[in-house]
């Protein structure tokens, strides 16, 4: 690349960082940002260099989509079939203080997920359940902050995000005792600690590996199908690097800006960078048969979300949705057919799920309408439950709950037969 490139392409990365810092100060339509953003690149590439050299490879984000979708008119989203796709709905966890995130292991007969119990630990712990005969075992340290875990397909082992090994673990968790014990309201917020890893041990907790030992934010794995590959999110490259003064205070605001998609072999070798967008890809499952990757990207604003899906090795990235608000939480049907995601396009504190074909073609079809919070779907191996994390209990806690699933009445409200 030319040195006078190199200088347009440092200018443009210095004020569009700027410009993002800017906006997510403001509360400015997420549409305008965008058109604000993009008119500025294009001046800028224009007065800069001209035309982009050849070898110059855009990174890959909303520009770099194989195709776009237009948004869905609301009316689209006015009808629910929760009483025709989902059926015996109940809660399946009721001795924990919360719990969510849950997902079945591959013979469909226990679940992981992550809870926080009474004690000395305000944070989530993760817990393995037998569905059989409800026996409930923790599997992580019991310290720290735990979340993301999954079960490998062999059921020998498991794996699961955790910071037990940070220093100021003990501390942290005192403190956040303190404020909660001080009455103090704290608005809901995901911790982006940069002590969480990606670690792999035997299905009783036993045996703890850390695959990651990376400074940053490593988590939200997921094994593939015969349980050779880990896809994870990371902001690692803002922890690897000498960061302008731009990058910094956008890491200040918010390091989950920096949260790209990577993709590793089960023993933690073979690292390689799926995704370099700026703003927050995260929650990423293979597909049934491996080939693709679904998962969620954030606009670099913070403020909307939408459904993606690309090729394991990154390409092909196709968006799905265009709602404008946050879309997040996809997890593909095993029979491949569509995927299942939430969202609060009806309303910013009403998240409900939703089904697509898994080429954004069709409209989404609404799934749930019971009053409260539905988000976290996941299928059972099998396709024919649901799993999924719900504020639709007595007293609005985040409680599991789980369902039969109408596969078949799935495919026709999707015109898919």
């Amino acid at each position: 690349m030319s040195s006078r490139s190199k200088n347009g392409l440092n200018l443009i990365k210095v004020l569009y960082f700027y410009l993002i810092l800017v906006v997510r100060k403001m509360t400015i339509n997420s549409k305008v940002v965008s058109g604000l953003a993009c008119s500025l690149c294009v001046a800028i590439v224009s007065s800069a260099f001209g035309q982009p050299d050849d070898e110059y490879d855009s990174p890959d984000g909303y520009s770099g989509a194989s195709e776009y979708v237009e948004p869905p008119a609301t009316d689209l989203f006015d009808t629910s079939y929760e009483s025709e796709l989902l059926y015996g709905t109940h809660q399946l966890i009721t001795d924990s203080l919360r719990s969510g995130e849950g997902y079945f292991s591959a013979d469909g007969n226990r679940i992981i997920f992550q809870s926080e119990v009474p004690g000395e630990n305000p944070f989530y712990q993760i817990f393995l359940r037998d569905l059989k005969n409800g026996k409930t075992e923790l599997v992580s340290p019991g310290v720290g902050l735990t979340t993301c875990p999954w079960v490998h397909p062999k059921l020998n082992r498991i794996m699961f995000s955790s910071t037990h090994e940070d220093p100021e673990a003990l501390l942290k968790q005192a403190e956040a005792i303190r404020i909660r014990e001080s009455g103090i309201d704290r608005p809901y917020g995901w911790d982006y600690d940069g002590h969480y890893e990606i670690y792999q041990a035997n299905a009783d907790g036993t045996d703890m590996i850390n695959l990651t030992n990376s400074a940053g934010y490593d988590a939200e794995g997921s094994y593939s199908s015969d349980g050779s590959k880990i896809l994870f999110a990371s902001n690692r490259y803002a922890y690897s690097r000498l960061l302008s003064q731009a990058e910094q205070a956008l890491f200040e605001d918010d390091s989950s800006y920096f949260m790209d998609l990577y993709i590793m072999d089960a023993d933690g070798s073979n690292v390689h960078q799926l995704t370099h967008s700026p703003g927050y890809d995260g929650g990423p499952f293979f597909s049934p048969d491996d080939t693709q990757v679904v998962w969620r990207r954030f606009n670099p604003d913070g403020n909307s979300a939408e459904i993606w899906t690309m090729d394991i090795d990154g390409g092909n990235q196709r968006q799905l949705t265009a709602e404008s608000m946050v879309a997040w939480g996809p997890y593909f049907h095993p029979s491949g057919d569509y995927i299942i995601y939430s969202s609060n396009v009806l309303g910013h504190a009403n998240f409900e799920l939703f089904v697509i074909d898994p080429l954004g073609a069709k409209a989404p079809i609404r799934v749930t309408n019971t009053e409260g919070t539905d988000i976290l779907p996941v299928f059972s191996p099998d396709g024919n439950k649901l799993a999924w994390s719900t504020t639709r209990t007595s007293d609005g806690t985040s409680q599991i709950h789980m369902g039969d699933w109408d596969h078949q009445r799935a495919l026709e409200l999707l015109d898919l037969r």
